[in-house]
């Protein structure tokens, strides 16, 4: 026994010689990285929540290591154009990109996009989880989301949902809305939130599926209602409003998340190194304060479980399509 135990220790030290090499070479770059200032892609508007996060994140990023994080806006194709350019980045940690949840929906839906979410790119964390709030017009006679699906049911067809576009998780958290409680709200896309906010007061639409901080201040003088939230449980910011799982449609949950990823054949040690130094960030209170302003939660998860997320929302955005056979064509 022990002789084979003997004969098996030289290829055991040859394996483990064939690794280390490489091993620390990336050890290596990630203990000095970085040395340059890092390119963070925000693929939407300034202004925006997601912006707002990237911004705040490449602050942390900068005062931890002395080397500026620069946010670059590069708009354009629902957000496709900015992760295209960091798919096609060179492997060294320099460019990242934060994203939301719509570029789940738009992998789950677009096979003509320029890069494969999951194989092109790695997640490096998780940064915030926002709900939804379900809102309508006083001028639909309902109180509470039970009602709101009651009524829905009672009048197939007669409700329209806007949404910030055709494909946009807005789009989806209605179609999803549709589906599973088993109703007919008619979606009418829009160019943007505010849009949507705005024909809801003129009754254009009756239900939208939007963040509070866009919704609240209706919502205090009585112009719109919310009724639920998207999230899978209630959420101490609004701990008066129920979740729609409560209101009668069990499973359902919709997440507007933001997060980082990189490219896909940058070495793990300098994402790891990114992630735990945005974690940290996501941890401090003025952070949390400033990320609370467009309703977000900071999360702060690993590249592993952000990676998985990102495949987990996918797949789900997939079903949806498949089971409520959607036209996306439209």
């Amino acid at each position: 026994m022990m002789r084979g135990l003997n004969s098996a220790f030289p290829l055991l030290f040859a394996c483990a010689a064939s690794v280390s090499p490489m091993a620390a070479a990336q050890t290596d770059i990630a203990k000095s990285y970085p040395v340059k200032p890092i390119r963070f892609i925000s693929p939407f508007t300034p202004g925006a929540g997601t912006d707002t996060t990237a911004r705040t994140l490449a602050q942390k990023l900068t005062d931890k290591w002395g080397q500026q994080a620069v946010v670059d806006n590069r708009t354009g194709a629902a957000g496709a154009i900015g992760v295209e350019i960091t798919a096609n980045a060179p492997p060294d940690g320099y460019t990242i990109c934060l994203i939301s949840a719509s570029h789940s929906v738009n992998s789950a839906t677009n096979s003509k996009l320029p890069y494969d979410l999951t194989r092109d790119l790695q997640g490096i964390t998780q940064a915030t989880s926002l709900f939804y709030a379900v809102y309508h017009s006083p001028q639909v006679p309902v109180k509470s989301a039970k009602e709101l699906i009651a009524y829905a049911k009672a009048n197939p067809g007669k409700l329209l949902f806007g949404s910030s576009g055709t494909g946009s998780l807005q789009h989806f958290a209605g179609e999803m809305f549709n589906h599973l409680a088993g109703v007919k709200l008619t979606h009418v896309p829009y160019k943007g939130t505010s849009a949507v906010v705005t024909a809801m007061l003129s009754n254009e639409v009756q239900v939208g599926f939007g963040t509070m901080f866009g919704v609240r201040p209706h919502m205090l003088t009585g112009r719109l209602r919310v009724v639920a939230i998207t999230a899978g449980k209630r959420s101490p910011s609004v701990a008066d409003i129920p979740t729609l799982s409560e209101a009668g449609i069990p499973g359902y949950e919709v997440d507007q998340w933001y997060g980082v990823i990189t490219g896909a054949k940058v070495p793990r040690a300098i994402v790891n190194k990114l992630s735990d130094a945005m974690a940290q960030a996501l941890k401090e209170p003025e952070v949390a304060k400033r990320l609370a302003a467009d309703g977000s939660t900071p999360v702060g998860s690993s590249p592993d479980q952000f990676s998985a997320h990102i495949k987990s929302e996918i797949s789900k955005w997939q079903r949806l399509v498949k089971e409520a056979k959607l036209d996306m064509k439209s």
